[in-house]
């Protein structure tokens, strides 16, 4: 029986910020992985009664929709290593956190691998005579992790993943941006969870848009020990997927940033509004006085120049409202 002294230590390390993280981050890792292996597993295992292309998409998609709800006002539910070192890398959280946010990651999903193994081990046997295999018709290491097809080459496959990490993170950006056009609030989840459907069902088919370190190496490796050995590393395939999605992240993040992300200035000369000794030099149709003591007079001539200087809040007003 546990004692109340020790009991109240835990309590504090878990209420510690960097331990939250750590755990939402494995939380939705977990959650996501766990549904996203497990429609490959029914795809493969069923032989296509159970499962198909679409539902890995829809099983991928709606994990991740999971996942945020888990854990995305606490840690911001990244489950991905490239998203949080773009994050990191564009300053948008300190680098101190980068090993906390991945490693948490990599637990969640190589937990959720070994949970794929336990549901579904007497599937797999079955499915493949009792043998743990990687390539064949009998495969089942691709329920775990991603495998480069015949018809592409290493490079080619590298390029799709860094487009497609690219893809993923510019959209990432635009969901979440306040300045642009984001998803209403309380469907940023669904969103996100519809855009992992769209890379998948639209791209995915060359490399199988892992996307996402943390997805696609703590997978692998569980099956490395689990039976399946050094094969899961065969063809040099699988830096793939934990080089490429930095790189594509990085640069989807930049993209975004340069051509979209450029904070406007909502302060225009024509749209200003200045209330001084009860007039308004300019009153656009779409501005707002909100000050009881001001009436709108006739705006000047346009021939004619006119320097404000900016006059002082009037006592008791409330702020003008740009549109």
């Amino acid at each position: 029986m546990v004692c109340w002294p020790v009991l109240k230590r835990i309590q504090v390390i878990l209420r510690k910020e960097m331990v939250r993280e750590f755990l939402a981050e494995f939380m939705s890792t977990y959650v996501m992985m766990v549904f996203g292996l497990g429609s490959v597993a029914q795809m493969v295992l069923g032989n296509n009664k159970f499962g198909s292309y679409l539902a890995v998409n829809l099983g991928f998609g709606f994990g991740v929709t999971m996942g945020v709800h888990v854990a995305g006002n606490i840690s911001g539910a990244h489950m991905n290593a490239a998203v949080t070192f773009t994050s990191c890398a564009l300053g948008r959280m300190p680098w101190k956190k980068f090993p906390v946010y991945v490693s948490g990651q990599f637990l969640g999903s190589f937990t959720a691998a070994a949970t794929i193994y336990c549901l579904f081990l007497k599937a797999i046997l079955h499915f493949s005579g009792g043998q743990l295999t990687v390539v064949g018709s009998t495969a089942t290491a691709g329920i775990f992790a991603t495998y480069l097809p015949n018809y592409m080459t290493l490079w080619w496959g590298f390029l799709n993943e860094v487009l497609l990490t690219g893809m993923l993170q510019l959209c990432l950006f635009a969901i979440t941006d306040k300045e642009n056009n984001p998803a209403l609030q309380g469907t940023q989840a669904l969103v996100i969870g519809v855009l992992i459907v769209i890379i998948g069902a639209s791209l995915g088919m060359n490399t199988g848009y892992a996307i996402n370190p943390s997805r696609d190496l703590p997978p692998r490796f569980f099956t490395f020990i689990a039976g399946w050995g050094k094969e899961v590393f065969r063809d040099n395939w699988w830096w793939v997927p934990v080089v490429a999605p930095f790189l594509g992240a990085y640069l989807g993040g930049i993209v975004y940033l340069l051509f979209i992300g450029i904070p406007q200035n909502p302060q225009r000369l024509e749209n200003s509004v200045v209330c001084e000794d009860h007039r308004i030099t300019v009153l656009p149709k779409s501005s707002l006085c909100m000050t009881s003591s001001c009436t709108p007079v006739s705006a000047a001539p346009a021939n004619i120049a006119t320097v404000a200087q900016p006059a002082p809040p009037l006592s008791g007003s409330m702020p003008l409202e740009h549109f």
